[in-house]
């Protein structure tokens, strides 16, 4: 019975790793907002983010993500920066300190690549986005990467005077690391 017990196991335990994803190791991952300023490309990473997603490599359909970015912890380079964007007209991190991204539908695109689409929140306003997804299955842990490509008008995001020198699209580029249960 124990050689029974034992050999099942041997053949589930692959499985059962290979199945599931959980919560979102920030000091492996980055959330990184690129915009142009004056036509120059500016690098903005969020500082603060959690989440978890569920994935399964067999079944994408199945998989599920859900990650709170902090937004007063977007780093454009300087506190004076920083704390312009946390202002109401932007960002109005304290009225909304999160925005949040919640998954509807995961589709297989192909081997190690899927679309998810979900409810984007930002500033109170929630809209239906969907982002191309590359996952990457290595020792131990999941990497998934992607871009989203946002429009500030959008959210609501940006005092007017700037519009002229900042684009309105913004890329959201991430690389979300995951544990595998």
């Amino acid at each position: 019975m124990i050689k029974v017990i034992r050999g099942l196991i041997m053949v589930l335990l692959p499985a059962i790793v290979m199945a599931a994803s959980g919560d979102i190791d920030a000091t492996k991952s980055t959330i990184i907002a690129t915009f142009k300023q004056e036509g120059v490309s500016v690098d903005a990473p969020f500082k603060k983010f959690t989440g978890r997603i569920v994935y399964d490599a067999t079944n994408a359909a199945k998989a599920s993500a859900t990650i709170e970015v902090e937004t007063g912890t977007l780093d454009v380079g300087g506190e004076e920066y920083n704390a312009e964007v946390r202002k109401k007209a932007w960002f109005d991190s304290a009225t909304f300190p999160n925005a949040s991204f919640h998954s509807t539908a995961i589709k297989a695109d192909a081997k190690n690549h899927f679309t998810a689409t979900g409810t984007l929140s930002v500033k109170g306003k929630a809209i239906t986005v969907t982002v191309p997804v590359a996952v990457q299955d290595t020792a131990g842990v999941n990497a998934f990467d992607g871009t989203l490509v946002i429009s500030r008008a959008a959210f609501g995001i940006g005092d007017p005077v700037w519009n002229d020198v900042l684009d309105d699209k913004v890329s959201v580029r991430f690389h979300l690391v995951t544990a595998k249960q």
